[in-house]
């Protein structure tokens, strides 16, 4: 398969996820809950964080105190839209991990209905609740700083002139796509005893089919209210994507059922001769 049709193979599987609003939309909406409240609370942080701006980047820039009065004014507004950009940045990078922890147990359910529609669902591990949340906690803080860290990159990088507003737009929203696919595909895998690494392992052996769903995910949460319609879709898109990932690490592909071979013609049989007298 090219890369081109495993890149669209795997963005499809969101598209399956949003076939749930239909069939099951009281589950999707209680899925839409923890998103409604982690986005109030991005939205009221930014608005925060873009009000205080330009004070800070007055505290930023001593330095053109003694500068001409324009000339102050200009690198100040210039470093006062990028402390909002960067903040509207990190908002995007780190919205579904902080989502993901507050509605563990609203995805959980989402989760665990795809698992029992499509058959084959894992046995419960048994790990206990506070052991379960300790893990999920651990997981959810490893990859929030690794893509707020990416984020912070990304940010420096769009400075860069032609390279900042061509190259660095399709790495952001590559890399938030991997990103993102590791953090849905959380429950999933979690169910199944595989850790982080294994995970991104079996994400990695189909890099473009789990890109494809990553980034049409991610860049669909860049759409006014957007995240709130398709986080609950996303998660069972992930899991669905998660029972492939890790069926193929583990050698499981499905194996096409033979042709039944007709049965053999009847051999005729050949009537004796008698003798004669």
């Amino acid at each position: 398969m090219s890369v081109v049709r495993e890149f669209g193979s795997g963005a499809a599987l969101l598209g399956r996820g949003l076939r749930l609003w239909g069939t099951s939309p009281r589950l999707m909406l209680l899925g839409a809950v923890p998103a409604v409240i982690v986005g109030l609370v991005f939205v009221g942080l930014l608005v925060f964080v873009n009000g205080y701006a330009d004070d800070a980047a007055v505290a930023l820039t001593p330095f053109a105190d003694a500068w001409p009065e324009w000339e102050a004014q200009v690198v100040r507004l210039v470093i006062g839209l990028a402390v909002a950009a960067l903040a509207v940045l990190l908002a995007v990078f780190t919205f579904t991990a902080v989502t993901l922890l507050v509605g563990d147990p609203f995805y959980e359910r989402i989760w665990r209905h795809v698992e029992r529609r499509e058959g084959d669902a894992p046995a419960d591990l048994g790990t206990g609740f506070w052991r379960g949340l300790a893990k999920s906690v651990g997981d959810s803080l490893r990859l929030l700083l690794a893509t707020a860290s990416i984020g912070l990159l990304l940010f420096v990088g769009g400075f860069v002139p032609v390279v900042g507003q061509t190259v660095v737009p399709v790495l952001a929203a590559v890399t938030g796509g991997w990103f993102l696919t590791v953090e849905l595909t959380g429950f999933a895998f979690d169910a199944r005893g595989r850790t982080l690494r294994e995970r991104r392992r079996a994400l990695g052996l189909r890099r473009a089919h789990t890109l494809g769903f990553g980034t049409v995910t991610w860049l669909s949460f860049l759409v006014p209210f957007g995240a709130v319609l398709v986080m609950p879709a996303a998660v069972a898109g992930a899991t669905l994507l998660a029972r492939e990932a890790d069926a193929a690490a583990r050698g499981a592909t499905p194996v096409a059922p033979a042709s039944p071979v007709p049965p053999s013609p009847p051999v005729p049989t050949v009537p004796k001769k008698r003798r004669a007298g």
